[in-house]
């Protein structure tokens, strides 16, 4: 059997490779997993489960809930709710785990599962390998002990969670938004009845779009991954800003009033200055991936904010804060990690801060993002190849410094292969786009005769 944990939990398509019979066993194996670990010792065990809107979402509760309860888990369903809302409740009501079933920015056919730990917390890379291991065994026949009587699990629904995770969000805030108009576009996902909620009691005028999920037409040509219906209603609506978010909303993206993109190296720009100015940006430094643009490098060190790089995966960016302490992070496609008051990325609470810094400093979202330049970048993905050899091949390792010595002093030149996704990804940054184009072909060549 594959891994079946991805950067990001288990996702597939529902019903196909994410079947209700996975989702019940992965949730049971969770449960003994994690009570194996002494996460539910001398207490009864709790578990808080949201899901985002598709159609699939609500057999693969019923499923999940199912498991959680049959292992003599108690279950708090809190319903539709973002991905950062499941988090902040597993932590804030002292659940032992969480569970949220999304596949996030993936079309509506798709779907995932992701477990958190006490606190709300991503579980580590050992526990996930846990949980397939029993699942695995469960699978193949291996008797477990099934609580009866009493010892299953109780289930009940959990409606105060959209109030309690809205005050949270307001809670957070340092100023409140008023004199701000703001397009907010939700994708028709998680977060279409939250972030106007939280929008509007911070005190902004708001326009919707993307706010009317039926289950079918999440992420459906809206959302932060097709962000020209946002771009069009801010320029129509003479809006101030607008904020994108996914599927289950643990990203944000942004269009200043130009209907100009904003993503989410220059949202942690701005964020960084803005948590400085505050006195919040702990050891001065700012954690990112190095899939992050190197024009946000050179701005955090012209700015004398220190900058660290971690893999990719807002997972690994969390370690890395947790770690050391840092308080935010997060990565280009927009999920932002304010340690401080999330776990995970949370779009809402970072569309907030960001709103918060225009209405705090009276200028536009454009001019704050100026902070840095976005330098070209050329991505080109190479399947079929031996991605293990990537951190070993001389020959690569030479033709990445070649590049790098062609394109100047602001280039950078990188390869990466990952547990999901494309096996090897090139990536060249460089102020002139027909250089970086010319240098990321050429490695790219380079990767397929090397590593096929």
């Amino acid at each position: 059997m594959g891994r079946l944990f991805g950067t990001d939990g288990v996702r597939g398509e529902a019903n196909a490779d994410l079947t209700a019979e996975l989702a019940l066993g992965l949730s049971v194996a969770a449960a003994h997993v994690l009570g194996e670990a002494g996460s539910f010792e001398g207490h009864r065990a709790v578990a808080v489960v949201g899901r985002d809107p598709r159609a699939s979402g609500e057999f693969l509760e019923a499923a999940v809930v199912a498991g959680l309860a049959s292992a003599g888990v108690d279950v708090l369903r809190v319903g539709v709710l973002p991905t950062p809302a499941v988090a902040y409740l597993t932590g804030a009501l002292g659940a032992d785990l969480g569970v949220m079933l999304s596949a996030s920015h993936n079309a509506m056919p798709d779907n995932g599962i992701k477990f958190f730990a006490r606190g709300g917390h991503k579980l580590a890379d050992e526990l996930e390998d846990r949980i397939e291991t029993v699942y695995e065994q469960h699978r193949t026949g291996d008797p477990w002990q099934r609580p009866t009587g009493a010892g299953v699990g109780r289930i009940k629904s959990y409606d105060e969670g959209f109030d309690q995770y809205v005050a949270h969000l307001i809670g957070v805030l340092p100023n409140r938004l008023d004199g701000l108009k703001i397009v907010l576009d939700e994708a028709h996902g998680a977060a279409a009845r939250v972030s106007p909620e939280a929008f509007a009691r911070a005190g902004a005028e708001i326009v919707t779009i993307g706010a009317e999920p039926n289950g079918l037409n999440i992420n459906d040509g809206c959302g932060s991954t097709h962000l020209g219906l946002l771009k069009a209603a801010v320029v129509e609506h003479g809006a101030d800003l607008g904020i994108a978010h996914d599927g289950d909303a643990d990203r944000c993206l942004a269009v200043d009033h130009e209907g100009n993109e904003i993503d989410g190296d220059q949202i942690l720009a701005v964020l960084a200055l803005a948590l400085r100015e505050r006195g919040q940006l702990r050891e001065n430094t700012v954690v990112a991936t190095v899939m992050s643009n190197l024009g946000f490098k050179l701005a955090m060190e012209r700015e004398g904010v220190g900058f660290v790089q971690t893999g990719v995966g807002d997972r690994y960016v969390l370690e890395s804060m947790k770690e050391h302490g840092y308080a935010l992070g997060g990565e280009q496609s927009g999920h932002v990690i304010v340690l401080d008051h999330a776990t995970t990325g949370d779009g809402t609470l970072t569309g907030l801060l960001l709103a918060a810094r225009v209405a705090q400093t009276g200028r536009s979202l454009k001019e704050l993002a100026g902070v840095m330049e976005r330098l070209p970048q050329i991505l080109i993905n190479v399947p079929d190849v031996d991605k293990s050899r990537v951190t070993t091949s001389a020959e690569l390792a030479a033709a990445v410094t070649d590049g790098e010595r062609g394109l100047g002093a602001t280039r950078r030149g990188l390869l990466r292969s990952s547990r999901a996704g494309p096996p090897v990804r090139v990536m060249v940054e460089a102020a002139d786009i027909d250089q970086a184009r010319s240098v990321a072909g050429r490695l790219a060549d380079v990767v397929k005769s090397a590593l096929g």
